[in-house]
């Protein structure tokens, strides 16, 4: 999917503005007043989602503020905007292994309880690692989006880490998953943070969501 050059630009202005670490919510009673938009950032673990928020927002420690030990079960928020316009949030990464199980019992419940409940959330968006394509971890966010009946839009991060013949395969394998899905966006962003690949798309569809 292709933006017209001035809903690019208008992005690119909009997230140059200021961005600021709101708050980390490890339960839904500390989460802010669902007063403005939100757009959500889900990915598993690794998947270069810090980076990718880094990227968009023109920063380039925005998403550590909010890595510290101890906050990484937590959904953190930043507000967008003077005054305020949206809030983007950053989810707790999933798909760790070793983890202990009542710590994915807890990111399950905050999750699922937020996605389900958050009238304000107007789309998430789900990284899914170019190099490895979508996993049954990643399906299990994708289930429970389309239970929710959250819309969300699947970005492809570090796709300069592999070749181009490879990325193609990947981006169409996940448009072929995307259109099976309810709750799917159908096109698919391909992105890297490394190179700057995709992110003035991505800034567009961050604000083409809340609009």
């Amino acid at each position: 999917m292709s933006f017209e050059p001035e809903a690019i630009e208008a992005a690119r202005k909009i997230f140059a503005g200021p961005v600021a670490f709101l708050k980390s919510a490890p339960a839904l009673e500390f989460l802010p007043n669902a007063d403005v938009p939100e757009v959500a950032f889900a990915g598993r673990s690794n998947v270069g989602k810090s980076s990718l928020l880094n990227a968009l927002t023109h920063r380039n420690s925005l998403a550590r503020t909010s890595n510290t030990p101890g906050r990484t079960q937590e959904l953190n928020f930043f507000d967008v905007g003077t005054p305020l316009t949206f809030r983007l949030v950053d989810m707790p990464g999933y798909g760790f292994a070793k983890a202990p199980k009542d710590m994915v019992r807890k990111w399950r419940f905050l999750v699922n309880d937020f996605l389900r409940g958050r009238d304000v959330l107007k789309r998430a968006l789900v990284l899914i690692d170019s190099r490895h394509g979508i996993k049954d971890v990643d399906r299990e966010i994708l289930e429970m989006l389309d239970k929710a009946a959250v819309s969300y839009r699947m970005v492809l991060t570090k796709a300069d880490k592999i070749k181009a013949s490879d990325l193609a395969e990947v981006t169409e394998a996940t448009a072929v998953e995307a259109r099976k899905r309810p709750a799917a966006h159908p096109d698919i962003l391909v992105t890297s943070s490394d190179t700057g690949m995709g992110i003035p798309e991505l800034r567009a569809a961050v604000i083409e969501a809340i609009s």
